[in-house]
């Protein structure tokens, strides 16, 4: 748990008498006791007397290979089937940053109704209570991306309340929250409204190297965690005339993983005390392979190469293909590629293999994603187009554009034959 000794002209907001009292760590040896420690200017996170950086990755599944990969401590959004995963984590000797998770303005609930509050938080302290002393607990993460679309600042007043009800019942474990991005208003009221909370930290994708600057500007000075970062997000990416997202090849993602890991996180220790790569398994978001560090069947994409070089700095033994952007005839993608309804079409891209393993093509249309979710919301895949293949066994392709108007998708899956991929898709619009 975070300890400071702030003065009192100190823009934290912090009177000494809201300060976390210093606390005993409970006796069971089987429980992990970990606090955050100020040095003259830097912030440390310690894990039972010894210094811990987190090299966490956000996710369900292949935990094994987080492990493998040279990563320490996994994220969950909420306690629900979190025993599961708790133990998994304790077995493969990983830590767990718990999600509590609490209600969003986005979606109707009400930080003013002091009876939903008071239920909710009815529900939550019996969540700390069942997972406070597990092997593998590391932090508690109270709420994700509360600030998101959100006006009612009274949502840090209930934070805060479980804040201080963690201190009170739990001395090991400290207390953060996750925002999307750097939103300045709801940052200074944090340091208001929720003084009990031991570090802050930030949902950031193609941004996420500005993170430490946002914070200053905003007059935070204390610890912090990059709670989610990766690809770039549709919401950040260039797009094309009719609304629809450039999404990075997976290769030109691998690239983005190495530079962002060293400026975001390598580059800031004396403050961040480490971070979540996001998604590390497979997940919807617009498309299937936006965020996604595996395919749905399980692949290993370039980014999981990536992360086990920025956490070890080892390549790993067999590592994806490397990929180029597709091309759709002669036509700049940023600029719209329009097709004709049944118009033929040349696609192309380029792969190579790093080891050299032989590689197979899938190419694949489909309808453009209409799902307008956010924050992470569950969203379903669209239909795949069917009969619109005619040639597209190697890294050309020749298709048919779809004979019905609207908008579509071109992807290409290549695959090395040892559990790895590279992908790449591009937008176009059939009028």
């Amino acid at each position: 748990m975070l300890k400071l000794i702030l003065p009192l002209t100190s823009f934290w907001f912090m009177p000494l008498f809201l300060q976390p009292a210093a606390h005993t760590p409970v006796k069971d040896p089987s429980v992990l006791h970990a606090e955050i420690k100020k040095t003259d200017k830097n912030y440390q996170l310690y894990v039972n007397g010894a210094p811990y950086y987190i090299k966490g990755a956000g996710g369900y599944s292949h935990l094994e290979d987080l492990k493998q990969c040279g990563g320490n401590s996994l994220r969950l959004w909420s306690t629900i089937g979190a025993k599961k995963y708790l133990d998994k984590a304790q077995e493969l000797g990983l830590t767990v940053t718990l999600g509590l998770d609490m209600e969003l303005e986005r979606r109707g609930f009400n930080y003013s109704d002091k009876k939903a509050v008071a239920a909710q938080f009815e529900r939550i302290k019996k969540e700390v209570l069942a997972f406070k002393d597990h092997p593998a607990l590391l932090m508690w993460g109270v709420g994700n991306e509360l600030d998101q679309f959100a006006n009612n600042y009274d949502v840090w007043n209930a934070v805060n309340d479980v804040v201080k009800f963690i201190h009170q019942v739990d001395p090991n474990h400290p207390t953060t929250t996750m925002l999307a991005g750097v939103p300045k208003k709801h940052v200074k009221e944090i340091m208001k409204r929720c003084p009990s909370l031991d570090v802050l930290s930030i949902n950031a994708f193609l941004d996420v190297p500005n993170v430490r600057a946002h914070l200053r500007d905003a007059g935070w000075n204390g610890p912090y965690m990059v709670g989610e970062w990766g690809a770039s997000g549709y919401w950040e990416a260039l797009l094309t005339p009719w609304g629809a997202f450039i999404e990075e090849t997976s290769t030109q993602k691998a690239n983005l993983f190495e530079e962002h890991y060293q400026k975001a996180m390598v580059a800031n220790t004396d403050r961040c005390i480490g971070s979540y790569v996001f998604y590390w398994g497979y997940k919807q978001a617009r498309t299937h392979t936006l965020l996604s560090l595996y395919l749905e069947s399980g692949e290993n994409t370039g980014m999981i190469d990536a992360m086990q070089k920025n956490w070890t700095g080892k390549e790993r033994a067999n590592r994806a293909p490397l990929i180029l952007p597709i091309g759709i005839d002669d036509k700049k993608t940023h600029e719209g590629v329009y097709l004709q309804p049944g118009s033929q079409h040349m696609a192309y891209t380029d792969c190579n293999d790093p080891d050299n393993d032989p590689l197979y093509y899938f190419w694949e249309v489909y309808h453009e994603s209409t799902e307008k979710k956010e924050g992470g919301d569950k969203e379903d895949k669209p239909a795949p187009v069917s009969g619109v293949i005619i040639d597209g066994k190697g890294k050309a392709l020749t298709f048919k554009a779809p004979d019905k108007p609207g908008a579509y998708r071109l992807y290409v899956t290549v695959y090395d034959g040892k559990n790895n991929v590279a992908t790449a898709n591009a937008p176009f619009y059939v009028k």
